[in-house]
């Protein structure tokens, strides 16, 4: 199977750049910097001990940030890579380390045996560290040839991605065999990556309960907060396709109870937001763009965010938080958005009943009270009408507990990191 493997990914290198300029007229791409994924590197590696982590798209991204700044300040680390694939993480991890000469970021090479050869010749990575479900098979064989130690670090692998890995039991035990170590976010991946061929695995939860200072400071500016403090406030993060206009209807009936109602729409992909934005109008709904915040007013229905990076300060305002991507049958075998990060910050979390990738989160949300499930519009309004009847205050006690549990699993992963710088 790995041959094949190789064969497609080499005649697929012959239309690569075509493929990336079409992404990159679609916006898609970095309009310079997508040569990257072609292993054209401008950047130098420096000397010293150089750690390499790489993540896919936005929430991997984030959930690594307390590694960061723990390897920022790690005397024997002189360097840390982050590669990412999306151009969404690229421009959060830019704005986010831009004044760290420590810390590089570089879009990661298409998976050609040659282009990541290429790459790896350049960095010389000391250390490699994978997050979540990136699993590269030409990246990891040449990660493997050149004795780099390689571990995987939150990973999650979800029942669809095990079922298609399992058909190749070859190809997955040449392939997991190759990582040092596993580190799995939960017990059902734990259990596939011993399946799949892994060799040495542990579980010591989920990453993404961990946080950073950072994460914890992010506030609407005051002027805003000050429009906005009077108002009955919820927010509905990481939606897709309809599930817009489900929280546009839902918050049209809440406003029959409550005029000084506040909607919050975080759409998963930002390139929709036009389209959002005509859909909702047609609702007679008042709609304010986030890059356009400044003209809020009390009139304003619904605020719709149009940049990425900015979720945490919409979690900060309001105290109930509907997650996207588990309405939507049609998406239950990959549904479900992760709930840390609005439970962290002492939110309510309501979701639908589809959130198969993140089960056993859920579970453990629901036991400490945090999360509420829904079916529907109607059960989504009546929720939400009744939580804001008794307008409760944040749950800190929830929020000590899940920071404290976040806590316990950063410093066993820091601990097993350590072993290998």
């Amino acid at each position: 199977m790995y041959f094949w493997y190789k064969i497609f990914t080499y005649l697929f290198y012959f239309f690569a750049p075509i493929y990336l300029f079409l992404r990159k007229i679609k916006k898609k791409e970095h309009p310079l910097r997508y040569k990257e994924k072609l292993s054209k590197i401008d950047k130098l590696r420096g000397e010293g001990f150089l750690v390499w982590f790489h993540v896919a798209s936005v929430g991997e991204a984030m959930s690594i940030l307390p590694l960061i700044d723990n390897c920022i300040e790690e005397k024997k680390i002189n360097k840390i890579l982050i590669t990412s694939i999306t151009l969404s993480s690229g421009k959060i991890l830019e704005k986010r380390f831009y004044e760290n000469s420590k810390v590089i970021h570089q879009f990661l090479p298409l998976d050609v045996l040659f282009l990541t050869k290429k790459f790896l010749d350049h960095w010389k990575p000391n250390l490699s560290i994978f997050i979540d479900s990136e699993i590269w098979p030409n990246l990891i064989s040449n990660i493997s040839r050149k004795k780099i130690p390689l571990l995987l670090i939150n990973a999650r692998i979800t029942k669809k991605t095990f079922k298609r890995w399992n058909m190749f039991t070859n190809f997955s035990k040449e392939i997991f065999g190759k990582f040092d170590l596993c580190l799995a976010s939960n017990a059902e991946s734990e259990k596939f990556l011993n399946i799949l061929g892994a060799k040495k695995v542990r579980s010591y939860g989920n990453l993404k309960f961990s946080n950073t200072e950072h994460n914890k400071k992010r506030e609407l500016d005051l002027d805003i907060l000050n429009k906005i403090d009077h108002r009955k406030i919820w927010c509905a993060s990481s939606t897709h396709q309809n599930e817009e206009i489900i929280c546009a209807k839902t918050h049209l009936k809440i406003k029959e109870k409550y005029k000084n109602i506040l909607t919050i729409i975080i759409p998963r992909h930002i390139n929709r937001v036009k389209k959002i934005k005509y859909d909702l109008e047609k609702l007679n709904l008042k709609i304010i763009l986030s890059s356009n915040l400044k003209k809020i007013n009390n009139e304003t229905d619904i605020i719709l965010v149009d940049s990425y990076g900015e979720t945490l300060k919409f979690y900060n305002v309001a105290k109930y938080v509907f997650l996207g991507k588990s309405l939507l049958k049609s998406l239950v075998n990959d549904s479900g958005q992760n709930p840390i990060e609005p439970a962290r910050l002492g939110c309510k979390v309501i979701h639908g009943p589809y959130v198969s990738n993140f089960l056993e989160t859920y579970d453990y949300l629901n036991k400490l009270g945090v999360s509420k499930k829904i079916n529907d519009l109607n059960e989504l309004t009546q929720l939400l009408i009744s939580e804001l009847e008794r307008d409760n205050p944040r749950n800190k006690h929830i929020e000590e507990k899940i920071e404290n549990y976040g806590q316990n699993i950063f410093n066993n992963v820091v601990m097993e990191l350590k072993k290998y710088v």
